[in-house]
């Protein structure tokens, strides 16, 4: 959003207020100021009248003028087409430097001298707005020939742009930036309504009707003017040039000019378009149309705009004379945006204002329009108005003062949090004591609740200052198991890919003719799907394990050698319940072919692919198990336990099975995922002495289960014992039914250096626990 100094001030008085406090201003009310530009015209550079002007005797294209500069009549030499006797000028005297570094000097143009130059705009360092010289007028204010042209505030204004946030459409203007400056500064809004003198006038019944439909959200105003001699002021000009915004015609100019200044979306149609033949009554109508759009048509259905998105060329007011009809119109923003968004439709220029939210109050911007009207052309305009209104309630949004001091964090005086609201049109008059019942204006469409109120208040009393207070969380935690289960399923999926796992991906349907040629269970024929998608998905999955299978087979048959996949998702039991699993597949080779393998990489086996297990869910223990199913191989088959609770299986496929499925040496895990650990780590102790080593070869039965050997140990509750695992198996004809099996154990305490004594017992402690328990003991 663009606004000049000078334009402010006509909204709001800022006469003892510099530009660099301004600007710190609009930063703190949260209109944050993108960039500040201030023009600087040279000096010598002064305002003059051209008393005369004749043709130059040698030059078609040159004049001869004499130009009146206050203390002196100065002759100049012109070739602007638009110079002419009586004229008020900017002329540049001798020694003037311009802005582009030419130092005006006296010459001589075709044999004629010259002692100056009669300046455009461009010239003197402004926007471009005439074809010629610039043709000075009463907008610019009072001035005196001979003065300095830089003294003079329209030529020494500060442009500035300000960087609004989306919902501010109420500063999508001059007017309702003065605004929000009234109520930082505590002043009044400059309102400026025009006595129009109606009972003199033309009434605008005579030219014009408006018929309706009903409902259509939309409010209208209309004003007549005969158009005569329109001259656009140099103001204008100007500004709409610093805005980069100018229009084919005068009267489009104008509407733009007036719409940007006061808010009010203004359009201007030619009289004519909405007369039939020989009928000096234009009738106008309302209506939707085919898309459902609130639309401005002629009586013979002939569109010429539609409400608050764009006008039809034919209907614009294109001549700078005849009976033109200006329309103000307001539509709610969430209305037109929600339309545009169910049926899109090219858009004009003012679809951004109206799609943010443009002043409701349609009667300032008719009054500030025909003023300019008035003042700049020999115009009549016809009296009073023809409008349309809908049914508006003002939004109320109650608050107590208790609220307001909790969400600021700091007191903040009644008075002056009625003065705030009251400044920025906010209506209290029905508040008490202690509560605030806030009517909102219809303006602005940002507010909606009680934190808008509170964040009006917080911007402007200004973020500085209010006093810092340390941070203290209250806020309920929002954190629900739906989001710790997302939590947990997404550090698993990481952790598989960590350990070079890719994911597949299934439907949760299955075949039912391979489930049950497998063992798995089934839903009941009661709960059955209905209308299967295909005859090989025609069940509900109860195993993540097949749909791997076939992935992995699929992977095979491509040319892979080596197949790592994992899975997690649903499954479901007979009678449809869902539960959450996880299963893991490896088939092939446990790596690449390289050099350090000779380009005959291994196989993946039990103990490999255990670890691989352990690598994504952490420590487990394995115990013997036959699988229910009859994918697993009959001597390669083990229940995973965490913390005793059994969570899963994991086996090698079946060599049958892995020829029917074109697969390699292939292993494979499926777990209960609601049993897999997560959620924060505890710290324990860690000792900073060193740890010892000890080796027990046991002489045991064959068919003894380490798991017996492991569990009478871990009752012992021996001293200092860390932690204890297997490392070597041996047997031969001298021990017969027995074996040799090792076992090495670690030995550390938290609060000294182990001695040989201390480890010695506990060694002792270990067999004496065996021995007594299961007959066994070292070679």
């Amino acid at each position: 959003m663009i606004v000049t100094r000078s334009w402010l001030n006509e909204w709001v008085d800022l006469n003892n207020i510099s530009t660099d406090e301004l600007v710190k201003t609009f930063n703190s009310i949260g209109l944050e100021v993108d960039s500040v530009s201030t023009y600087n015209v040279p000096k010598k550079i002064l305002f003059g009248k051209v008393l005369d002007c004749k043709k130059h005797p040698d030059a078609d294209k040159l004049n001869v003028c004499q130009v009146d500069i206050g203390t002196s009549v100065r002759q100049i030499v012109c070739g602007a087409s638009n110079v002419r006797a009586g004229l008020d000028v900017v002329v540049a005297t001798i020694g003037a430097v311009m802005p582009s570094g030419l130092t005006i000097k006296p010459v001589k143009l075709r044999g004629v001298e010259s002692e100056g130059m009669i300046c455009s705009a461009k010239e003197i360092g402004l926007e471009d707005i005439y074809d010629g010289i610039i043709e000075l007028d009463g907008s610019i204010g009072s001035y005196t020939l001979g003065e300095e042209v830089s003294e003079n505030p329209i030529f020494g204004d500060d442009i500035i742009e300000i960087e609004l946030t989306a919902n501010r459409g109420d500063c999508l203007s001059i007017r309702g930036i003065a605004r929000d400056l009234c109520a930082a500064y505590d002043k009044s809004l400059k309102e400026e309504k025009k006595d129009e003198n109606d009972d003199k006038r033309v009434g605008i019944g005579r030219i014009l009707a408006l018929s309706h439909e009903n409902n259509l959200n939309v409010n209208l105003r209309y004003k007549a003017v005969d158009l005569k001699e329109l001259n656009l002021p140099f103001i204008v000009r100007l500004r709409l040039a610093q805005i980069e915004n100018s229009r084919e015609s005068d009267i489009e100019s104008l509407m733009h000019y007036a719409t940007h200044s006061s808010g009010v979306i203004l359009r201007a149609y030619d009289h004519n378009f909405f007369c039939s033949k020989n009928e000096m009554l234009a009738k106008l109508s309302l209506a939707q149309d085919e898309n459902g759009y609130a639309s401005i048509m002629t009586k013979e259905n002939k569109k010429a705009s539609t409400v608050g998105i764009i006008q039809e060329d034919e209907s614009k007011a294109k001549d700078e004379k005849g009976i033109v009809l200006i329309e103000a119109s307001y539509i709610p923003p969430d209305i037109i945006s929600k339309k545009m968004q169910e049926s899109k439709m090219i858009a004009g220029p003012m679809y951004y204002r109206t799609s943010r939210g443009s002043e409701p109050d349609l009667d300032i911007g008719l009054c500030y329009c025909v003023g300019i009207l008035e003042s700049n052309s020999a115009s009549s305009v016809f009296g009073g108005t023809i409008e349309l209104g809908d049914s508006h309630e003002d939004k109320i949004i109650s608050v107590s003062k208790k609220e307001i001091d909790e969400i600021i964090g700091a007191n903040i005086d009644k008075a002056k949090i009625t003065k705030i609201l009251k400044n920025l049109g906010f209506d209290t008059t029905k508040s008490s004591a202690n509560n605030f019942v806030v009517s909102v204006p219809r303006f602005r469409h940002d507010i909606s609740n009680k934190q808008d109120i509170v964040e009006e208040i917080v911007r402007l009393v200004g973020i500085d200052n209010i006093p810092s207070k340390p941070f203290s969380f209250t806020e309920e935690n929002r954190l629900k198991d739906d989001y710790f289960t997302y939590k947990k399923k997404r550090d698993y999926r990481h952790k598989a890919a960590f350990s070079g796992f890719f994911e597949s991906v299934h439907f949760v349907f299955d075949e039912k003719r391979v489930l049950e040629q497998y063992g798995f269970e089934t839903v009941d024929e009661s709960k059955e799907l209905l209308n299967p998608i295909v005859n090989t998905l025609d069940t509900l999955r109860s195993t993540l394990l097949t749909g791997l299978l076939k992935a992995a087979s699929n992977n095979s048959k491509n040319g892979y050698s080596s197949v790592k996949l994992f899975e997690i998702g649903s499954v479901f039991n007979p009678q449809r319940e869902e539960s959450m699993r996880m299963a893991v597949l490896f088939s092939g080779d446990r790596e690449l072919e390289s050099l350090s393998n000779a380009g005959k990489p291994s196989k993946v086996d039990f103990g490999f692919f255990t670890q691989k297990i352990s690598n994504i869910i952490g420590e487990f223990e394995l115990r013997e198990f036959k699988t229910a199913h009859s994918l697993s191989h009959p001597f390669q088959s083990a229940k995973i336990i965490i913390g005793g609770e059994s969570v899963g299986e994991l086996f090698r496929l079946h060599p049958d099975v892995e020829e029917s499925y074109d697969l390699d040496v292939t292993y494979m895990c499926e777990l209960d995922f609601s049993k897999l650990p997560s959620g924060l780590k505890t710290a324990k102790n860690s000792s900073r002495y060193q740890a010892s080593y000890r080796d027990l070869s046991l002489v045991m039965p064959k068919d003894m289960g380490y798991d017996k050997v492991k569990g009478v140990i871990e009752e012992s509750s021996v001293e200092h014992l860390i932690r204890f695992y297997p490392v070597d198996k041996y047997s031969d004809e001298s021990l017969g039914q027995n074996m040799s099996f090792t076992i090495r154990f670690v030995l550390q305490s938290i609060d000294k250096t182990l001695e040989e004594e201390d480890i010695t017992k506990s060694m002792q402690t270990i067999l004496d626990a065996l021995k007594e328990n299961l007959g066994i003991g070292i070679r």
